[in-house]
């Protein structure tokens, strides 16, 4: 019996019913030998933690765009957050951790620079829009590898497809980590905008303190131990109505002082041009495209894809050095 076989035994011994075993996944798009040592979502985890496309989250906003301080949240810190969460949720659950901490660490590859507003920046410019989540499964399913893909199992597409607000999860360890991402965010958004000044811990109303807590770490207490605890023993991943009522509340709070505040959002205006701008000009200019790219208009892809595939990719600091390449002037030098 190889390693990866008892491993795959020990899941069927000791997880929930209600738990995705490795065994029972419903495969690859492309068939390939098993690993004699890891299950397969675990095998899936190790691929997206070694593509490029995940180093590059470690450049991309998650709030404020190119924070100068060295404790803002990243879109790469995110998901790292994201992924203990919904980790420490799984286990008490016994729920497949594996599957989770795939999930959690591919939800996010396909955001853009600049975070939101770069999402509504592609989604405006680009003819058949733009979704972050529909982008990652693109990312883990043609682009990395030089479009080769990383070739990943269906439940683990299926988590980050479906890891939104609307989505579905077909699995109890996706429905995880499309609440943990909810958890994540909100919770860690309070932490930086505290940091800078835009809101403070008593700005949030009474209620909502009373209900969830005072502190980032007592909010986490509160929402991790609820979900466990309404979700014992049960076929789906819920929160109580109390609680699960008062971190909407609490998302609604953010969106109204946090995310659209023109304190921390003032300069969502210019990234927004400029990804248009960059757009516009890639279309103009596609042979300036990457070779991996415009291969791929061999295969079928559209040129406004591939120009939004470049500029999905793009980390923030990039994205403003081909702006700055293409549209700011430079000194003479003779």
């Amino acid at each position: 019996m190889t390693i990866r076989e008892q491993l795959e035994q020990r899941e069927i011994e000791y997880l929930s019913p209600y738990a995705s075993l490795s065994v029972n996944s419903k495969g690859r798009k492309r068939e390939e030998p098993q690993c004699d040592i890891r299950p397969v979502y675990q095998r899936d985890r190790d691929r997206i933690l070694h593509c490029k496309a995940f180093r590059r989250l470690k450049q991309k906003t998650q709030v404020f765009l190119l924070p100068k301080g060295d404790h803002y949240r990243t879109r790469l810190t995110h998901t790292l957050e994201v992924s203990q969460t919904a980790r420490t949720i799984a286990k008490a659950l016994q729920l497949n951790e594996e599957l989770v901490e795939a999930i959690s660490l591919g939800h996010d590859l396909g955001h853009t620079p600049f975070g939101h507003a770069g999402e509504r920046a592609l989604n405006s410019v680009c003819p058949n829009g733009f979704k972050h989540n529909e982008q990652s499964v693109r990312v883990v399913e043609v682009l990395e590898k030089d479009g080769k893909g990383l070739n990943l199992t269906w439940e683990v597409i299926d988590g980050i497809r479906n890891h939104q607000t609307v989505g579905r999860p077909a699995t109890l360890e996706g429905q995880i980590v499309r609440l943990s991402d909810k958890i994540a965010y909100i919770n860690h958004d309070i932490d930086d905008a505290v940091r800078g000044g835009i809101i403070s811990e008593e700005d949030i109303p009474k209620d909502l303190r009373s209900t969830l807590g005072d502190s980032v770490r007592a909010r986490l207490n509160t929402l991790i131990h609820d979900v466990i605890t309404n979700s014992m023993g049960r076929p789906e991943i819920i929160m109580s109505e109390e609680v699960g009522d008062a971190m909407a509340e609490l998302r609604k709070y953010m969106f109204k002082n946090v995310y659209v505040n023109p304190q921390a959002k003032g300069e969502e205006t210019k990234a927004i041009q400029m990804i248009e701008k960059l757009y516009f000009y890639y279309e103009d200019h596609i042979d300036l495209l990457p070779k991996q790219y415009l291969d791929r208009l061999d295969v079928g892809d559209t040129e406004e894809q591939i120009v939004c595939d470049y500029i999905a990719g793009m980390t923030d600091t990039y994205a403003v050095k081909k702006f700055e390449d293409l549209f700011v002037p430079k000194s003479w030098n003779f």
